[in-house]
């Protein structure tokens, strides 16, 4: 089973950027998807962008041309770095490998004036 943990949330100003992680421990994910999803206040938990195995990305509407999904496999971690934010990207984000069913708990970006 792989265990995840997201990292580098906080809180921003609009326009602001943030650097993501999630770190993998207990077995290597170089040749799995792996998915940040987002939670917003009074949603459902959204898929915004995952990043195969060979690195091919796919991004949601909300987030393409902000986000920028990679990946370390030598770090076993997989980076999102999130741009121009605005206060409709506050929410909790959370790092997600379906082939195994792991979340991560979550890191939380506050984008606020």
């Amino acid at each position: 089973q792989v265990q995840l943990v997201e990292s580098g949330g906080g809180s921003v100003q609009p326009g602001g950027s943030l650097r993501l992680l999630c770190a993998a421990s207990g077995s290597a994910i170089s040749t799995y998807v792996m998915s940040w999803l987002r939670q917003v206040p009074g949603k459902e938990r959204e898929l915004i962008v995952y990043i195969a195995g060979n690195s091919i990305t796919n991004y949601g509407d909300s987030v393409k041309g902000r986000f920028i999904i990679n990946r370390d496999n030598t770090k076993n971690t997989v980076y999102l770095q999130i741009n121009s934010l605005k206060p409709g990207d506050t929410g909790v984000y959370y790092c997600y490998l379906y082939s195994m069913g792991s979340w991560g708990k979550g890191t939380l970006v506050t984008v606020s004036s």
